[in-house]
């Protein structure tokens, strides 16, 4: 499934290039996970800046939803059906922006889940694996991928989303936190790995967000919803909106010197 919304005319001024500083124009940008949470709100951000951008998730109500959302404000952005965990789908859609926009510039591997919580002993053989496929053989996936079209062009920034769950342990999410802390060091090889071609890689370490994640965990309980917050030295939980902003640093070229940084969102959470 797919659905595309295009920029408006040449002279138009749209209302995202009104809004946004165009950081990201001329540049195409996968997102994974694109359609809620921290995936829907840089894809958003990335569509203000001018990227064209494509949104990959399972979602697909909420996928075709945004896409028409951004389309309507003058963005551009494509939705697809994309299962992070099969090779085939994340070649699909790496081979789409080629084939229709004819280079790839920005890869977020943002896609995660938080899967079933308790202790080891008591873990399951097949939530361990169904979270290390969607969390981390994604992430080896897009980033594969996404390398061998930005060779193409010699240059690409590829952004991976962890968590301060790849930084500090969690009891009772073993395979979260393994699957987290498996990204941080992808990211550093490939970052070393291609940092003379142009193509630089870097992670981001989000704390305790405000998304459906978030509410899963909590099973919507209050109590243990003001503990999360309470976990944060800030006093609060972050915002979607605050990730998305250090996505797109990452994403544009303000950022060309920095590759194989591992950079907390987590309003001080590991500084304790």
């Amino acid at each position: 499934m797919k659905t595309q919304a295009g920029a408006q005319e040449d002279g138009a001024m749209s209302q995202t290039e009104v809004e946004g500083m165009n950081e990201l124009r001329g540049k195409v940008a996968i997102v994974t996970g694109g359609a809620s949470g921290i995936g829907r709100a840089a894809v958003e951000l990335f569509a203000s800046e001018a990227a064209v951008v494509i949104a990959a998730d399972i979602r697909d109500e909420a996928g075709q939803q945004l896409a028409d959302e951004i389309g309507a404000r003058g963005g551009t952005c494509t939705y697809i059906h994309t299962d992070v965990s099969s090779e085939s789908e994340m070649a699909a859609v790496t081979e789409f922006a080629l084939a229709q926009f004819g280079r790839l510039d920005v890869m977020f591997n943002n896609a995660g889940i938080e899967g079933e919580q308790a202790p080891i002993a008591d873990a399951t053989l097949e939530n361990w694996e169904r979270v290390i496929d969607v969390n981390l053989k994604s992430v080896f996936l897009g980033s594969k991928y996404a390398v061998k079209a930005m060779l193409r062009t010699g240059s690409g920034s590829i952004v991976n989303n962890a968590s301060v769950a790849g930084l500090v342990g969690f009891e009772g999410i073993s395979p979260y936190c393994a699957s987290k802390g498996g990204i941080i060091q992808l990211t550093r090889a490939v970052a070393l790995e291609y940092a003379k071609h142009g193509i630089r890689a870097n992670c981001l370490c989000p704390g305790v967000i405000e998304t459906p994640m978030i509410e899963r965990f909590t099973g919507g309980d209050s109590a243990a919803r003001a503990g999360l917050a309470g976990m944060e030295p800030m006093g609060r939980l972050g915002q979607p909106s605050e990730v998305a902003e250090l996505a797109l640093f990452l994403a544009s070229d303000r950022s060309s010197f920095i590759t194989g940084a591992i950079v907390p969102v987590d309003g001080g959470l590991v500084a304790r």
